[in-house]
């Protein structure tokens, strides 16, 4: 099994929804946000217009990030989710410079969003329940909501088909524009889309293989 995720050019809006979506589950420090949308203007005036697609830790199956940690903390599991084991972190930053995506953060002092403290939302972490005080200089990334994938074990549930066991990203979007599932089930509904619309990951000359696949707008 390798979890993996599409993204649907032609019916992503650019709404921003995935991108609170996950700042919710995650209650990340402020600055961090483990979801971007990305822009460009592309042509020229009159026909100019502006793309959009959302960014994101692409859990490649070749991670540039996984070689260069010298502590191990960061690693690959066997369903080929890329972590961040913060207890072993040093904050050393060579993961970040391996990264072609850009898409790893650190976690500096300032946690809060507000001047009066946390609130209770951000001490609790999230949904996802981060200890952020203890994850302080260290470097934090997506999760593809691990802590979500993990609630299916035993009850039958089936990530990318029930929403409780989902990422958060991919239940919020209002377009329907994310699919996640196995990548190594060739008929699973997202092996068939990168198939049928010709799929492609970002960076290929990077040769990270990402489990992202973006779907071109027909």
């Amino acid at each position: 099994m390798r979890w993996g995720m599409t993204i649907d050019l032609g019916r992503c809006t650019g709404c921003y929804g995935c991108v609170l979506a996950c700042k919710q589950e995650h209650s990340t420090p402020t600055g961090i946000h483990f979801r971007r949308m990305m822009f460009e203007e592309v042509g020229q005036y009159p026909a100019a217009r502006r793309l959009h697609a959302p960014v994101q830790c692409n859990h490649c199956a070749e991670p540039p990030c996984v070689p260069v940690c010298p502590t191990k903390a960061t690693y690959q599991r066997q369903d080929g989710l890329v972590l961040v084991d913060a207890d072993v972190c040093i904050g050393c930053g060579y993961c970040m410079t391996a990264c072609p995506y850009e898409h790893r953060h650190f976690v500096e002092d300032k946690l809060e969003h507000f001047d009066s403290g946390l609130t209770p939302h951000e001490q609790a972490g999230g949904e996802a329940g981060h200890d952020w005080q203890a994850k302080r200089d260290t470097v934090v990334k997506c999760t593809f909501c691990e802590h979500r994938l993990a609630r299916a074990e035993g009850t039958g549930l089936k990530p990318g088909v029930d929403r409780e066991v989902t990422p958060a990203c991919v239940i919020t979007c209002p377009a329907d524009a994310m699919t996640f599932g196995d990548l190594n089930d060739p008929g699973s509904k997202i092996s068939r889309l990168i198939a049928e619309r010709h799929g492609f990951g970002l960076l290929p000359e990077a040769g990270t293989h990402p489990s992202i696949y973006y779907l071109p707008d027909r």
